[in-house]
């Protein structure tokens, strides 16, 4: 069974698409959207061709990414559409031509966005957050393009640093700026400043989504995350291994309420404006404890080795306040031990 046939992810897809938007904003329109095939803009494109087909949309979606082969395992379904195409690229390089007469939206999600990574390949991950963005507005001031939507990331608040760790988008906490780990939070910070740069400079039309810890269906088989490995030992039917106490208390966002949360960035976000994103906290090893109990086995302690270590996040408090979002109409769909059930269920029926 494809991922796109499973009943439980099917009702994913129906229920963002069904959300109370205004969907008319995109009818007719050409989007061009970078991070295609990572978890979050996997499920965001198969959104808006599920509105293509059962709501007359019409939008045309443009995808950048670096690998056709991996874009075309998960895009098979819409691989001949005439509202779908695919551009390898590397976004550090640049944006290769795209022969439309205009791109009205403009949504940045590529990113390195797994602690591995950020140890292994800290150059890349910061290019592709500073330059890979820069290269983005410059198509869009170009194209004069309607909208941008940059997806930040709760990364950018730090370690609360001796206070609470509950963050408002009017908050920050502490990064050290001269250390390894620093790579991806700082050059989010840095493209949300590059976001500010375009808006005074070039008038252009950009609203910041920031993310928290995400977790899905359309997960990478490459991601490091604590609560990606949670799942993946629970698809295994393994127990599962929490590598510290646990005692972190962090945000985390289900796939279909990121996408959602993104969809009212865009849609209704005021320009300038960033908004946190999260379905709800809770603490590692609850976490930990949710995904285990899903399948019958238990949490069990290990020992990080180096390169894990040197990716994870200094923050033992991070909990992101969604207020400003809700006041845009959004809520989540779901709580996180239903979120994290469903994702093992259909992870474990498509394996």
């Amino acid at each position: 069974m494809r991922l796109l046939e499973h009943p439980l992810y099917q009702q994913e897809i129906e229920s963002v698409a069904a959300r109370c938007l205004p969907w008319e904003e995109l009818q007719g329109k050409v989007i061009l959207l970078s991070g295609a095939t990572g978890m979050v803009g996997h499920f965001l494109i198969d959104v808006l061709q599920y509105r293509n087909r059962e709501y007359g949309q019409n939008c045309t979606v443009y995808v950048l990414g670096r690998s056709e082969e991996k874009a075309r395992a998960c895009f098979a379904e819409y691989w001949d559409s005439p509202h779908f195409f695919f551009l390898p690229c590397d976004l550090k390089a640049g944006i290769p031509e795209i022969r439309v007469d205009r791109v009205d939206y403009l949504l940045h999600l590529a990113s390195t966005t797994h602690p591995k990574a950020y140890a292994t390949e800290p150059i890349d991950t910061i290019m592709l957050n500073v330059l890979g963005l820069h290269h983005m507005l410059e198509f869009a001031r170009q194209r004069e393009t309607k909208r941008v939507l940059f997806t930040s990331s709760c990364e950018i608040y730090g370690s609360s640093d001796g206070g609470t760790g509950y963050f408002t988008e009017e908050s920050f906490g502490y990064i050290d700026c001269n250390t390894l780990r620093a790579g991806y939070p700082e050059s989010k910070r840095a493209g949300e400043a590059l976001c500010q740069a375009y808006i005074h400079q070039w008038g252009l039309d950009i609203v910041i989504a920031r993310l928290s810890r995400t977790f899905g269906p359309t997960m990478l088989p490459s991601d490091s995350k604590a609560v990606a490995q949670f799942i993946k030992k629970a698809v295994d039917r393994e127990d599962i291994a929490l590598k510290s106490a646990g005692g972190q208390l962090y945000s985390y966002s289900q796939t279909a309420d990121a996408v959602a949360g993104l969809l009212y960035c865009l849609l209704l976000g005021g320009c300038g404006e960033a908004y946190n994103i999260a379905t709800d906290s809770i603490s590692l090893k609850g976490l930990a404890n949710i995904a285990a109990e899903a399948v019958g086995r238990q949490v069990v302690f290990e020992l990080p080795d180096e390169v894990e270590k040197a990716g994870y996040s200094t923050a033992d408090i991070s909990v992101l306040d969604t207020q400003k979002l809700r006041t845009l109409g959004w809520t989540p769909h779901c709580d996180l031990a239903r979120g994290i059930r469903e994702t093992v269920q259909i992870l474990s029926d498509i394996r």
